[in-house]
């Protein structure tokens, strides 16, 4: 007879209760103290709220009135070596964490000021918040992005569900260091609706990394209830499933919130990460602004005073005056020390107008329009020490033929030993003797720790890669085939594409993505892509194209050497193919920005990426057409070698820009833009543009030909354009 046998997680899963008696239980010093720092969360807010409404902060303000608990709680157990991140309402998390290590040791809210370093701690985050150059991100992040490294803020980000992967990241890279420091990712419950959370607690597990998530289950999503979009409202379950220890509390008491993460770092201690703590809490007021649920009509009044009857504030209040720790007067001289700090940060950042008694930001304080773009990528300057070779020094010193994958596998074998920073991260990585395309073989043999299997989740593992990248190591990143990286999208274009830029800079990026590009394969519409256009729209990113195995060996160790992230774009092709390289050298580096000549010729000027490079060659030659064939090898915005471009079209003349993918994906049109701006006396002809077609290749062999730009069209738009 059938049988059901009941099945219950691998992990622990529980609620942990509290009462008055835990907190008699606590130091009284830890008690009065966490209730200044909550009570510190709700000027700073309620101060926002008013600048907001006076039309002095840009943008947003999600204040996270009612979930001061939480914060206080989580933090209470952190160190300054310890990360944080958090999403869009994050100021409550973010304060406490840039003011901690500004704290004296036994400071007292009762007797004690303010130091200089807690005072400027609020201001130079109010003033982020406000959009201006005292903030620490010079007003570029503004409320919903912050970094502050020094004070273990890695970086917030206000995409939902963007920051646990970067969380992840940072613990992975903390636990490969050996540091003993752990990571906390803030989020809510809408965020654990999203792939990349899913993702992101997987990987965690997987790689038993040291983070916590921590939910702040708040009950909504902007307007959505969570029952309105989950029937599983128990957002613990997501962690126990996956085999990551999970506890629920009430995240209106702050000694109950102490006490869960105080379990989450013992048996982080003990047994190893992850750890997911949910805390069940709830925004007094709507999504943004000053407004209350109820206003917009998906709250009900009722369910809102009964939630404020439960504020955090009033029930520490409560339980300081029943154990006699606090008097009326007490509560009121702390609270009189918060709101003056709080209202002092505001005043050294605003100015009456004059004649009025409204406040307006002085113009002092704004950032200058002309660093608009600065900071998008370091200035190389990290090159400076690099032993740099290109074709020319080939001329004369002893070389081997080796091919490409060949090549590719034993550069990064190298260069793993000589930077122990160095992992890899991808699918398959770890198996068939060096992946499915055989580049980590050399990496298996050596160091088989630093070969990390990633489970089929792009977007979640280029968000860990870029955490990693945050704090210390050098991930490469290998994705199985170019249309993969529309999956990780998100994480490619919000996360490493504008990370440096948006946090203000100062700090490096240090990520490299190789990308297989197999257009020619018979794989069909959603394995044949080249997608350097999708990189090309995020100016964050260096873009690398090899075309044969010297180029290779020097292009990927200049990306591992460079601060930047950097895509290495490699087409199967080339993977068999042989080439000369120094004999028994792959530790050289290609120059950044620096196009390679292929072939000279006055009657015009190809510039070919990929395979068109040969195929442009050989066009030329077939041809009998005197054509200078330019191998862009960096296709970034950056990285366009105009200076070679522009010596070469001054003697042709004449343009064709040759790319073998589908005419929506190429980047010719950028490069056409650039050309015409800059030479466009020199030019004697249109630009003549070669592509494949529109629509992606499919798996039909004749198809699969057709829709790729080839030799053949690359001789048409030459005789075309020598033709008059």
């Amino acid at each position: 007879m059938t049988q059901r046998t009941p099945l219950a997680p691998s992990a622990s899963w529980f609620r942990l209760e509290n009462d008055a008696a835990d907190w008699a239980a606590q130091r009284p010093a830890d008690l009065v103290h966490w209730y200044g720092q909550m009570l510190l969360i709700r000027r700073f807010e309620e101060r926002l709220l008013e600048l907001e409404k006076a039309g002095l902060i840009h943008g947003p303000a999600h204040a996270s009135i009612g979930q001061e608990a939480g914060a206080v709680g989580a933090m209470s157990v952190l160190g300054a070596g310890d990360k944080i991140n958090g999403t869009h309402r994050a100021h409550h998390q973010v304060l406490l964490k840039l003011m901690n290590p500004e704290i004296p040791e036994g400071w007292d809210a009762l007797k004690d000021d303010f130091t200089p370093g807690m005072d400027e701690a609020i201001h130079r985050f109010m003033a982020e918040i406000m959009g201006l150059t005292p903030g620490y991100c010079g007003g570029r992040g503004g409320s919903m992005h912050m970094r502050h490294a020094d004070a273990g803020v890695v970086g917030t980000s206000a995409i939902v569900g963007g920051n646990p992967p970067h969380a992840v990241g940072y613990a992975l890279a903390d636990k490969m260091l050996g540091t003993g420091n752990v990571s906390v990712t803030f989020f809510g419950d809408g965020a654990t609706q999203n792939g990349a959370t899913y993702e992101a607690m997987n990987i965690a597990a997987a790689q038993s990394v040291p983070v916590i998530f921590f939910i702040e289950n708040n009950l909504y999503g902007v307007s959505t209830h969570i029952s309105d979009v989950t029937r599983e409202t128990r957002m613990t379950s997501r962690g126990a499933m996956l085999g990551i220890p999970s506890i629920e509390v009430d995240g209106m008491d702050v000694v109950a919130v102490h006490r869960a993460m105080a379990e989450a770092r013992r048996i982080i201690a003990e047994e190893g990460g992850p750890v997911v703590v949910e805390v069940m809490l709830y925004r007094f007021l709507h999504q943004s602004g000053g407004r209350s649920g109820s206003d917009f009509g998906y709250r009900t009044k009722e369910e809102e005073e009964e939630w404020r009857g439960r504020d955090p504030l009033a029930l520490a209040e409560k339980r300081l005056a029943d154990l006699g720790i606090l008097s009326a007067a007490d509560f009121a001289r702390i609270d009189e020390l918060m709101a003056d700090r709080v209202s002092a940060a505001a005043t050294r950042l605003t100015e009456t107008v004059p004649g009025g008694n409204a406040l307006q930001i002085p113009d002092h304080l704004w950032p200058d329009p002309a660093q608009r773009d600065h900071g998008i990528l370091g200035d190389l300057s990290e090159m400076a020490d690099r032993r740099i070779l290109d074709h020319a020094d080939l001329r004369g010193m002893a070389t081997e033929k080796v091919k490409f994958v060949t090549a590719a596998s034993e550069t990064l074998a190298a260069a793993m030993e000589r930077d122990p920073r160095i992992i890899v991260m991808g699918e398959d990585v770890h198996q068939m003797r060096g992946g499915v395309s055989g580049f980590t073989r050399g990496a298996l043999e050596r160091w088989p720790e630093r070969v990390l299997p990633m489970p089929i989740s792009e977007n979640g593992f280029t968000g860990v890669a870029v955490g990693a990248a945050l704090n210390g190591l050098r991930p490469v990143v290998e994705v199985m085939f170019g249309d993969f990286c529309f999956v990780a999208a998100d994480q490619i274009g919000n996360g490493a594409g504008k990370v440096r830029h948006m946090f203000g800079s100062g700090f490096g990026v240090p990520l490299v993505m190789r990308v297989r590009v197999s257009p020619h394969t018979g794989y069909g519409s959603q394995h044949s892509t080249d997608p350097s256009a999708l990189f090309g729209l995020f100016p964050g990113w260096r873009i690398f194209v090899p075309t044969n195995a010297f180029d290779y060996v020097g292009m990927l160790n200049a990306a591992l050497a460079c601060e930047d992230p950097v895509v290495i774009l490699e087409h199967t092709e080339f993977y068999q193919r042989e080439a000369e390289v120094p004999a028994g050298d792959r530790g050289y580096c290609i120059p950044f920005g620096k196009a390679h000549v292929v072939r000279s010729g006055t009657a015009c000027t190809v510039l070919a990426t990929s395979v068109m490079v040969q195929n442009a060659v050989r066009a030329a030659e077939e041809a009998g057409i005197d054509a200078e064939v330019i191998d862009l090898r960096n296709l970034d915005v950056h990285g366009m070698d105009w200076e070679t471009i522009g010596e070469s079209v001054g003697r042709t003349g004449r343009i064709v820009i040759a790319e073998q993918t589908a005419r929506s994906m190429s980047m010719g049109a950028t490069w056409a833009d650039g050309i015409q701006s800059r030479f466009f006396d020199c030019l004697d002809h249109e630009i003549i543009r070669v592509t494949g077609g529109l629509a992606a290749p499919t798996v039909s062999a004749v198809l699969n030909k057709a829709a790729l730009g080839t030799a053949a069209d690359i001789r048409a738009a030459l005789e075309r354009i020598t033709a008059h």
